[in-house]
């Protein structure tokens, strides 16, 4: 796609953006040549009553948390409050076969040549290429032009496996934790590196969700990011949870995960200080998370990323429940998260499907 164009927008009919927000979105401004083609869904964190500002000319749906409890009842207690992980209510109302979750301090970055780089089009083509999760190929991704495969590599293992999560990095502000931004506050990324690589079958990776793309139909009811924000002990590791969960069922049901390409630009610091307040307890609980989630073993029984999902909630109540209480009250969420998701998303199979959610003032809709 020529720079700049919007007129052969790959997957238009088939592609959510989904945005969390506390501020008007004037940051679309510099996407709209490769975001207006698309359908946005705006999920407004924070206060309901204060109105949010879309550029005109995009086709969006905007959420509030009175859109949320409306819509999902006593069920909206497991979207969180006053942090951008309640994006993910946008992935359980989006009906697109495929998600690109964005943060509004996100902007078009350029490549080495001084072009604006497209990042939806490259997370577009890292979902619909296949993955290889089983045997790494030293030339990194062998789908795209100008690479093949190895000499060595498995010719059984060429066909590769279905792409389910694209997940892209971005230049300027790293995405650090709050003790690395603390002893590292002017370091910037200046790196721009031209590769896509599957991240082998066994291996978990911390997931950003600032830049992320996915295959709704493949994997979106395992990325659910969690509890955070108001209420809860713990914030910023949403995106986090989502891939550390997300990976485990990949890996269980044959799906791959690429991660590398397209960048964007990052434009904004957020405070240490607060960081680490909301970080605190997540720093000393992953080095328990970690150990889990890499011995975590799903039963052949489950087939479907619901029972995958569900079974790995029995398994955090019961490992890292000890750890702390609040992870007998994540584990209870993420079964309400998928109650939810079911209802919202009925399969054809076991349930007629059901007309949509009661509307009545909103969600606000634009043009």
């Amino acid at each position: 796609m020529a720079e700049g164009s919007s007129s052969a927008a790959p997957l238009k009919d088939e592609l959510d953006i989904v945005i969390p927000t506390i501020r008007n979105l004037d940051f679309l401004e510099m996407w709209r040549p490769f975001f207006q083609p698309y359908h946005l869904i705006i999920v407004q964190d924070g206060d309901p009553s204060k109105a949010i500002k879309v550029p005109e000319g995009f086709d969006y749906e905007l959420y509030n948390r009175n859109d949320v409890n409306r819509i999902l009842g006593p069920k909206a207690s497991c979207i969180s409050f006053k942090d951008s992980a309640c994006r993910c209510f946008g992935y359980m109302i989006s009906k697109k076969k495929y998600i690109y979750t964005i943060d509004d301090d996100c902007f078009v970055a350029k490549d080495p040549s001084g072009k604006d780089i497209n990042a939806l089009e490259q997370h577009i083509k890292n979902l619909l290429s296949p993955a290889t999760p089983y045997f790494f190929n030293t030339l990194y991704d062998p789908y795209r032009d100008g690479a093949d495969f190895v000499r060595g590599y498995p010719f059984s293992l060429r066909e590769g496996v279905s792409t389910a999560v694209s997940h892209g990095l971005w230049l300027n502000i790293p995405d650090y934790d709050a003790p690395t931004q603390l002893v590292k506050p002017l370091e910037r990324n200046k790196r721009y590196v031209d590769a896509v690589m599957t991240i082998p079958k066994g291996t978990l990776f911390p997931m950003c969700g600032m830049n992320l793309a996915f295959d709704r139909e493949l994997i979106g009811p395992a990325m659910y990011f969690g509890l955070m924000g108001d209420g809860q002990p713990i914030g910023r590791y949403d995106d986090m949870w989502a891939g550390w969960c997300m990976k485990v069922i990949c890996d269980h049901l044959g799906l791959g995960v690429k991660t590398g390409l397209p960048y964007i630009w990052h434009s904004k610091a957020s405070n240490p200080f607060v960081n680490l307040k909301k970080e605190y307890n997540g720093i000393f609980w992953q080095e328990e998370l970690i150990p889990f989630f890499q011995s975590a073993a799903l039963p052949k029984e489950c087939t479907t990323v619901q029972k995958c999902y569900l079974e790995l909630s029995k398994q955090v109540k019961a490992k890292l429940g000890k750890v702390d209480p609040y992870f007998n009250k994540l584990a209870d969420a993420m079964v309400t998260w998928i109650e939810a998701w079911d209802e919202l998303n009925p399969t054809a199979a076991s349930v007629a499907p059901a007309a949509a959610p009661a509307v009545s003032n909103g969600p606000a809709k634009g043009k």
